[in-house]
């Protein structure tokens, strides 16, 4: 435990920067909602045990694996898109805004292709394996996300000319905020509210694994584009959360890397070299010759 220790800090004075601990620095308020979540709802069984403890995992090693490749891969990458940017642009506090709206919008559409594309769903999967919805559901995610790609979405803003830190802390902020509308605590937020933000109601729909609510509700922090492009559904109905073909594990690791043995296998039981590539960008339920594409996990 010292040499992980050791490896962390030096890590962290080697390439470290405030702007980087940005959710590690909200996770003691993080664990008090989730507190304050479970005794209000403790009525309501919202949280089980092993459910819970699945998810905090997920988070805690979520965050050590995302620091260690956001400092060794993903900044390197983005600096260097960085050297070759348009303009140079300066965080003021309006362009910090601009910047804000332009990575909500860019997340729009990284989550979209993590439901639409298989490759990125294969990171997205863990976030929607839980069948509850708490607080506890926002910290399942996988650490797979950087070497999938999902920080690509966002080089735009960085060609453009902003620094790099600075657009992984608007998304940082964004996640920030995404946290508390994984809830069953609040039922709906005022009219106008509910139509430019994403919501807790707008949210559990998107964690619906019913057929009206699949593949709805991307936004991040706002709901206008699901809005403007189509994608938006109000929660109705009452949701069954989770995925469609659960995954009966526990394994931390298991729970990351499920779906990408699942591609893999698909992969290689394709007897055409195209058909084989197909899979890392065609829809995770896609079916060759109305086959069952053999996904261990569809989008719910």
């Amino acid at each position: 435990m010292d040499a992980l220790t050791d490896f962390f800090q030096q890590l962290y004075l080697r390439h470290g920067d405030w702007r980087d601990l940005t959710l590690l620095l909200l996770s003691p308020l993080f664990m008090v909602f989730i507190a304050l979540e479970a005794w209000r709802l403790r009525q309501r069984r919202v949280y089980r045990w092993r459910d819970t403890l699945d998810s905090m995992n997920s988070g805690g090693s979520y965050l050590l694996v995302d620091l260690v490749l956001l400092a060794v891969w993903v900044l390197p990458a983005m600096g260097w898109i960085y050297q070759h940017r348009l303009f140079t642009l300066e965080v003021t506090p309006l362009n910090f805004i601009g910047l804000f709206l332009a990575v909500e919008f860019l997340y729009y559409w990284f989550h979209r292709a993590s439901h639409r594309i298989r490759w990125f769903w294969c990171a997205h999967v863990v976030h929607h394996g839980s069948e509850q919805m708490n607080f506890t559901t926002a910290l399942r995610q996988s650490w797979f996300y950087p070497i999938a790609g999902n920080w690509l979405f966002y080089t735009p803003m960085v060609w453009l000319g902003f620094e790099p830190r600075w657009v992984l802390f608007a998304l940082s902020l964004n996640l920030g905020y995404q946290f508390f509308v994984h809830t069953q605590w609040v039922d709906r937020m005022p009219a106008w509210f509910e139509w430019v933000f994403n919501t807790p109601s707008h949210h559990r729909a998107h964690h619906g694994r019913n057929p009206v609510y699949i593949d709805r509700n991307f936004g991040g922090m706002l709901i206008v584009f699901d809005r403007l492009f189509g994608t938006f559904v109000p929660e109705g109905e009452p949701v069954d959360y989770g995925l469609q073909h659960p995954v009966e594990t526990h394994n931390l690791f298991w729970l990351n890397a499920h779906e990408w043995a699942a591609m893999f296998a698909d992969m290689r039981r394709e007897r055409s070299l195209w058909l084989g590539l197909k899979h890392l960008w065609a829809p995770p339920e896609w079916q060759r010759h109305g086959d069952k594409a053999g996904s261990s996990a569809s989008p719910g």
